[in-house]
């Protein structure tokens, strides 16, 4: 009975959390497949769904339950936004941990209406944790250089952004490189930009960055009108957890784990199936720093 009595007040208290895990609910051999192959610290394989829900939903739900049980419990979290970042937000309950800060790691002051409210991912996921949300008060994409290395030098954005450099551990996604992009959505850039950035081998975006399929930087200018964490210091993170699903982003999801810039992928059966089965690009993976 006082075993009872201190797991149940454990329980309350957020020290302690009993769940039954079906072994059919993950890919196990999948997961070691992917942790072996491009040397991941961890891997949540979702199964593809049979009953007519979302895949996105079904991933979003099993990060948020990542999150739930990391240990230990970040003291800082950096997070990205985006559609996949609000659904994880989503699926999180109030109290799902204690004391968690959360920092907005690149810019995203929408440029129009359309895409609704960049912090409110970095909001609600503090609030829910019981800690507080620093925000970017920046926008993703700037139109000059210069205007980036003015508004990165004051001091509130330098706070931040140095901030989001001492996170405890990254969640971020990945952006498809076409017109349903978020960031074309958002205003940031054209169909006619992201068709360029297609030609110059882009297969998407991570923190608004674009990438090929070698995890390297397609356009420097742009990529240099570009607020937040680098992709080195995502590569350089003790816990970086990519959240990534769907068809659209088979592409986009194997040059994120070939090439480091993340720890933890998270991710759906066909994903990770197309993943290893992805053509090789001839150049080695890159080893996480």
């Amino acid at each position: 009975w006082k075993v009872g009595r201190l797991l149940s007040q454990a329980r309350e208290l957020g020290i302690v959390r009993i769940e039954i895990i079906h072994p059919r609910a993950r890919k196990l051999s999948l997961e070691r497949e992917l942790c072996e192959r491009f040397s991941l610290a961890d891997a949540v394989v979702v199964p593809s769904p049979t009953d007519g829900s979302s895949v996105a939903d079904r991933v979003a739900e099993a990060a948020a339950d990542y999150l739930r049980a990391l240990r230990p419990v970040p003291g800082i979290l950096g997070v990205s936004w985006g559609r996949t970042v609000d659904a994880v937000a989503e699926h999180l309950p109030q109290g799902w941990a204690r004391g968690v800060d959360v920092v907005q790691i690149n810019g995203g002051v929408s440029l129009n209406r359309r895409a609704g409210t960049a912090a409110s991912s970095a909001v609600a996921i503090a609030r829910s944790g019981g800690g507080q949300a620093t925000l970017l008060p920046s926008p993703a994409i700037l139109e000059h250089r210069k205007t980036r290395l003015a508004i990165e030098a004051d001091r509130t954005v330098a706070g931040v952004l140095e901030r989001a450099a001492g996170a405890s551990a990254y969640l971020y996604s990945a952006g498809v490189a076409d017109t349903s992009s978020v960031l074309v959505d958002s205003g940031y850039l054209s169909p006619d930009d992201i068709a360029q950035l297609v030609a110059r081998g882009a297969v998407g975006d991570v923190v608004g960055r674009y990438i090929d399929a070698d995890g390297n930087i397609v356009d420097h200018e742009l990529d240099g009108r570009t607020v937040g964490v680098s992709l080195e210091q995502l590569r350089s993170a003790t816990v970086a957890i990519a959240v990534i699903s769907g068809e659209a982003k088979h592409a986009i999801a194997r040059a994120v784990v070939a090439s480091s810039l993340c720890s933890v992928f998270i991710t759906d059966e066909a994903t990770v199936r197309a993943v290893l089965d992805y053509p090789d690009s001839g150049t080695t993976i890159q080893e996480r720093s």
